[in-house]
């Protein structure tokens, strides 16, 4: 039988969504703030040659130019003050995370409220500004051996640096006020606003190359498919829990004795979501950027490196694989469900599984089940992140696309609606209690009795 919240979710309507005048200034906020982003993606970093640039991107836009100019929304491929994108406030937010499951320190600032979290975000911003710098450097000395500055020198590589890593910044404080102020998590939206951009070129650019013969007509149509069976597979798998029984024995309070309550520990089949995939993207591409932004001038160690690790390659597609899994069982067991402080907190709540005992018994459990539930999310990521690959190549589809995209597409799609049901929700919930105060006003105001006249 529905829940009463699941009954209203059900009753949801554009009348609900037109009364919650809330969650409509809140979207109307994040709508603003990711209109200000792509209007930045435009503005082009100071003594760069655009038609050099624009040349360039072209020829590399079916390879690593693609995957870095999906993922920044276009801006690198225009070399906008966005070109860096959000992704080294990822990069940084992972590592701390990482760094917060395994040193004793952080870990303790995790467990202090408020003032801890606050540290942690602090810190991450640190290592964001870091990252931001390296990969800035980095870029801009790779524009000046691309020949693609106009006046290359110290003052072009410290006006590239000083662009790209505040419109970073910007970009950070961006998805901070729109978690804070607008609906759904900012930086999320920021990724996700930057995908589906480039998503109509490429598709017209796909199509296109159908109309003319260069791709054949049963291609487009099982491409179109594929991706299609690609989303409706992810939604099923996001959607997708392992259920534990949870059961709480009789409690007495006062002299009331309350009978057992049972609940269910949900367990979802990808704890980890897209973080395998972006953290496995990022370190495989490493060495394919390099190579591309510094025109192919390249050692002999780099280029048997490119050889055999470049995108579509079959050593590129095996250690794709294997850290994915890897990643999908580190990050699960140290940031996103560490079974020894689940089954802390179900001892400390009185909670048990049947048939196990508290304690040790109960963390072995969860690590079990954990264990081979991760065997089909590792899978299924694995899966997912691969497939675009091989087709793309074997092929030949002229444009990036690729599972990592649509795990976030999808992902954070999914996100946002919850969060936008949850508001409606709410406001509905708010509505019920002023109604129920406003009769029982109207109820007490008739029960009073009246006053008999005073005798004299």
């Amino acid at each position: 039988m529905a829940s009463a919240a699941e009954q209203m979710a059900a009753n949801l309507s554009w009348g609900a969504f037109g009364k919650a005048s809330e969650l409509r200034q809140r979207i109307w906020f994040t709508l603003g703030l990711l209109i200000i982003y792509r209007l930045g993606t435009y503005i082009p970093v100071p003594g760069i040659d655009g038609a050099a640039l624009r040349n360039f991107m072209d020829n590399a836009q079916a390879g690593i130019g693609g995957i870095l100019s999906m993922f920044t929304g276009g801006a690198l491929g225009r070399m906008g003050v966005f070109a860096l994108g959000i992704m080294p406030y990822i990069s940084a937010s992972i590592i701390v995370q990482l760094l917060a499951s395994m040193v004793p320190s952080l870990e303790q600032l995790k467990k202090e409220g408020e003032q801890g979290r606050k540290k942690i975000n602090q810190y991450t911003r640190y290592a964001t500004v870091a990252l931001a710098l390296f990969q800035a450097w980095g870029l801009a000395v790779s524009l000046e051996h691309g020949n693609l500055a106009h006046e290359p020198g110290m003052f072009f590589r410290i006006s590239v640096v000083i662009t790209l890593v505040g419109g970073t910044m910007f970009l950070m404080w961006l998805g901070e006020q729109i978690t804070a102020r607008g609906i759904g998590n900012g930086i999320s939206l920021i990724i996700f606003v930057g995908i589906v951009a480039e998503i109509p070129g490429h598709l017209a650019q796909f199509l296109a190359q159908g109309r003319t013969g260069a791709i054949s007509t049963p291609v487009v149509l099982g491409v179109i498919l594929m991706v299609a069976a690609v989303i409706a597979f992810v939604v099923f798998m996001e959607r997708a829990l392992r259920k534990i029984h949870i059961q709480y024995p009789r409690r007495q309070v006062g002299m009331k004795i309350y009978d057992g309550q049972s609940s269910h520990l949900p367990i979802k089949v990808n704890p980890a979501g897209v973080i395998p995939a972006i953290f496995s993207s990022s370190l495989l591409l490493l060495p394919v950027t390099i190579s591309t932004f510094s025109g192919n001038q390249t050692g002999p160690v780099m280029s048997t490196i490119l050889a055999y690790f470049g995108p579509g390659q079959p050593l590129y597609l095996v250690f794709f694989c294997a850290m994915i899994v890897f990643f999908a069982y580190f990050y699960t067991f140290n940031v996103s469900f560490k079974p020894d402080d689940v089954a802390e907190n179900l001892k400390n709540q009185g909670g048990f599984i049947p048939g196990i005992r508290p304690g040790k018994r109960t963390e072995d459990y969860l690590t079990y089940v954990v264990s081979r539930v991760l065997v089909i999310g590792s899978a299924y990521l694995a899966a997912v992140c691969l497939l675009p690959e091989v087709i793309r190549h074997q092929l030949a589809i002229p444009f990036y696309f690729g599972g990592t995209s649509v795990l976030i597409v999808v992902s954070v799609v999914m996100d946002t609606i919850n969060q936008v049901q949850s508001h409606l929700l709410a406001h509905q919930y708010e509505g019920l209690i002023e109604k129920s105060q406003l009769r029982g006003k109207r109820k007490a105001g008739a029960a009073k009795p009246r006053k008999a006249p005073a005798r004299r």
